[in-house]
């Protein structure tokens, strides 16, 4: 079997040498515009990989702090440098307006992230519907795990929705389970750190780790 495909997320400026490393074991790269700011310019251009342009709202685990008129621009204007993806939160008005005007030049991934806990799979489906109708190319919901049990929520949303694209995780420590499973639930892809300490949210699992996690599991 092949590897899962696993998104490996760039939060600094002199992440570049380990996302090359990784190069094999990856399918693609996030691209944390809010983490690493005006000098995520100057890493597209080496990239290996297709990669998703993400300027993370603070409101939802990131640390932009600009109008969301400033994070829009910040998006088309990584589609200008090759982005393949972007990702924009379902909540930022002109959000809409944004997938509409991408269309044929960027895919786009609308998300929803709930920092606080879970809610019940059809209080989530109604996100991803509501996601859907926005015009998403894939669907991202990721919440927070406060009991083991909902890792099961979120990966049953995966399954449920695993024929119309869709990437869901559940974050915190609680959360890994499902950060390594959701793929083989029927979501797209899961995200990953390059290295321990570079985590771009809470919770996420090194690269290295999810492919020794792969092997144990006999899914390569």
């Amino acid at each position: 079997m092949s590897l899962p495909e696993i998104c490996a997320c760039i939060a600094s400026s002199g992440d570049l040498k380990a996302a090359l490393a990784v190069r094999d074991d990856v399918s693609l790269y996030e691209v944390r515009i809010d983490l690493i700011g005006d000098d995520w310019r100057g890493i597209v251009g080496s990239l290996p990989r297709p990669w998703i342009a993400c300027n993370r709202v603070a409101s939802e685990g990131g640390a932009a702090d600009c109008p969301d008129c400033d994070r829009l621009a910040s998006l088309r204007q990584a589609v200008e440098a090759g982005a393949h993806m972007v990702d924009i939160e379902l909540s930022t008005e002109g959000a809409g307006a944004l997938v509409a005007d991408l269309k044929g030049r960027a895919r786009t991934i609308v998300s929803y992230h709930d920092v606080h806990g879970t809610d019940s799979e059809n209080e989530l489906a109604d996100i991803v519907a509501r996601e859907r109708r926005l015009g998403a190319d894939i669907c991202k919901v990721a919440t927070t795990a406060r009991e083991a049990g909902d890792n099961a929520t979120v990966l049953r949303l995966a399954s449920r929705f695993s024929n119309e694209g869709i990437v869901v995780l559940a974050m915190g420590p609680l959360g890994m389970p499902s950060r390594v499973l959701a793929p083989l639930a029927g979501a797209r892809f899961t995200y990953a750190s390059l290295a321990s300490g570079h985590e771009s949210a809470p919770g996420q699992l090194t690269v290295g780790d999810l492919r020794a996690i792969y092997e144990t599991m006999g899914v390569i």
